[in-house]
Formats: structure tokens, C-alpha cells, sequence
């Protein structure tokens, strides 16, 4: 009976999965707005963010428009438009900003952080806060977070939380994770697998990890604990929370080794988290106020960074 009761469980969950993902593509069907102002700027948003190459990317025929300094697109990361629950939807995202981001130990609008994702993610440059891309964007995600109410936050926000191994991660390790999970799809060289040929501004069917035309060492991803919550959640192609393909040990082994690649450098990072006791123990960049060596905010071992910094913040935060 019990075996029973898993397999009738294990066969119901692909047929669950795919009524949810199809209840969601009917909640956020941009084609069943009017064609008026707001439905053709929330539909322009949607292929914005799936086609972000195509429009503001580095390879556009048009110089003025080349905004994004890599050829991926916003959905490489936020999946499925966008609406993918524990991929960093979109979905509710409104109801959250104006917000606090440490980062900037700023409130940030929904605009800054946009524009927060295009010098780091996409490693490019900043949009106008007046044209027509930061207007489609903005209102994509003013879309995704109908009915939700300000202050409010929905289920499967952000990323789930990640507890850490008590150990450094293990790169020897996550390269072999990578070869026999990853690699397929992203490449042995880490590099993707393109559409078209390089100055097509077609973008990828898998993107990059590492090399010239991903996320620069700024973004969040290049953070470790956020790459592996991702990759535990998200990765290989089909899983989602709760249907993991990777153990906790897998994931946090294989983000060390795509991390401990080479990348696009952002400058100015040192003044990233001017509030020092808010800089993430995973936010692998100087200045370091703890103590610890680099190598351990970049691979761990991060409960000992944690402790230590909950100590440091009654000394550093004096009410700045």
C-alpha cells in the first residue's frame, strides 16, 4: 500500500506541475489586454525580459540602444516570464518597493533596482529612468503584482533560504557535478550554447556561466549561497522547490566551481554596503571588515563568517 501511495504520488507530479504552470500562463496572459498604452507596454516588457539581447543588447544594430553589456536575457535567471515561483519572480514584486537595500543602504525605487540588475547581471549600463524600456519594465512587473497588496509579499518571492554544508565548498567536487549535470547544456567551457553566430544578437539557448558574455563578480548570482540556492532549486532543466535533481552538498560544491571561474569585473565594488555589518558574508569582494581571508567569503566555511558578524554589528552599527 505504501509503495502504492508513492508511485500514485510520483506520477501525479509532472500532471501537477504542468495545470499549475498552465493556471499561471492563463493568470499573466499578456495577450488578453487591450491594446492600448499599458497592455502594449506590459507586453513589450514580457519580451524584454525574455528577449533582452534582441533589443538593448551589445550586438544591436543600433549603437544608442546597446544598454546590456552580455547577450543574456533577463528570463536566464527569473524563469518563465518571470513568474516562476523561488526563481526570483517578478510576481509581487511591486508591492514590495519603495524598500531598503543594503547594498545601497538606500530605499530604492523599483526603477534603481532594475537598473541595479542591468550594471550587474547583464553587466551593462543604466536605463533612462524616462524611456521607453524602464517604463515597459517597470509596468511588466506592475502587471505581474495585480492584486497584490502594498506591503504585502506572495509565496515564492526571491530564493528559498540556503543553509551551507559546515565546510568550504568543494571545487574539485562541483567540477564533477558539473560534468555530469551541467555541462550538457552550458558546455564543458562554461560558454553557453548560442542562437545564431556571434554579432546576431540572438542570444543563447542555454547562456554562459563564466567568461566574457555572462553576470559580472557585482551580481547577486557571483554571491555563493545565492548560487547555490538558485542551482538546489531551479537547476538542471525541470526542477523547481520541492522537486530538487541536486543534493545541498551538489549544489553548493557545483556553485563554487562556476564561481571560481573568471568573469566581467565591475569597478567601484568597494563602495557596495557602505553600512559594513549589511555586506553578505558570500559577498565575495574587499573591503572585508571581519577579519577572515577572502578565500573563506568567496568558498566558506560561512557559519563561523555569520557568528562573526553578528558580534561585529553592535561595533559597527552606531546608528548610522
Amino acid at each position: 500500500m505504501k509503495f502504492q501511495t508513492l508511485l500514485i504520488a510520483a506520477l501525479s507530479a509532472p500532471l501537477l506541475a504542468a495545470a499549475q504552470s498552465e493556471e499561471v500562463s492563463k493568470k499573466y496572459d499578456v495577450d488578453s489586454l487591450l491594446n492600448d498604452h499599458y497592455g502594449r507596454l506590459v507586453r513589450y516588457g514580457k519580451h524584454l525580459s525574455e528577449k533582452t539581447y534582441e533589443v538593448i543588447g551589445p550586438e544591436v544594430a543600433d549603437k544608442k540602444m546597446r544598454y546590456a553589456g552580455n547577450n543574456l536575457a533577463c528570463t536566464n535567471c527569473h524563469q518563465e516570464a518571470a513568474t516562476k515561483k523561488f526563481a526570483m519572480p517578478w510576481v509581487g514584486a511591486q508591492a514590495t518597493f519603495p524598500q531598503y537595500r543594503g547594498r545601497e543602504n538606500e530605499v530604492s525605487t523599483i526603477e534603481e533596482r532594475v537598473n541595479g540588475c542591468m550594471e550587474r547581471s547583464m553587466n551593462g549600463k543604466a536605463l533612462p529612468f524616462d524611456g521607453k524600456e524602464m517604463k515597459a519594465f517597470a509596468t511588466y512587473i506592475h502587471f505581474l503584482s495585480k492584486g497584490v497588496p502594498v506591503g504585502s509579499s506572495v509565496e515564492g518571492q526571491g530564493l528559498p533560504k540556503f543553509t551551507p554544508p559546515d565546510r568550504a565548498s568543494d571545487i574539485v567536487a562541483g567540477e564533477k557535478v558539473y560534468a555530469e549535470k551541467c555541462a550538457v547544456c552550458h558546455g564543458q567551457d562554461g560558454a553557453g550554447l548560442r542562437n545564431g553566430k556571434p554579432g546576431e544578437a540572438k542570444g543563447y539557448t542555454f547562456p554562459p556561466l563564466w567568461g566574457k558574455d555572462t553576470f559580472n563578480n557585482g551580481a547577486g548570482m557571483n554571491r555563493l549561497l545565492t548560487a547555490a540556492s538558485f542551482i538546489k532549486t531551479n537547476m538542471p532543466l525541470g526542477a523547481s522547490h520541492g522537486q530538487a535533481q541536486l543534493t545541498d552538498d551538489q549544489s553548493y560544491d557545483v556553485a563554487g566551481y562556476i564561481l571560481s571561474k573568471p568573469r566581467p569585473i565591475k569597478a567601484n565594488l568597494d563602495k557596495d554596503f557602505p553600512a559594513r555589518w549589511n555586506k553578505p558574508v558570500d559577498a565575495a569582494f574587499p573591503p572585508y571588515v571581519d577579519g577572515a581571508p577572502a578565500e573563506q567569503h568567496k568558498y566558506g566555511p560561512f557559519q563561523p563568517l555569520f557568528e562573526n558578524m553578528k558580534r561585529l554589528k553592535t561595533v559597527l552599527d552606531k546608528g548610522a
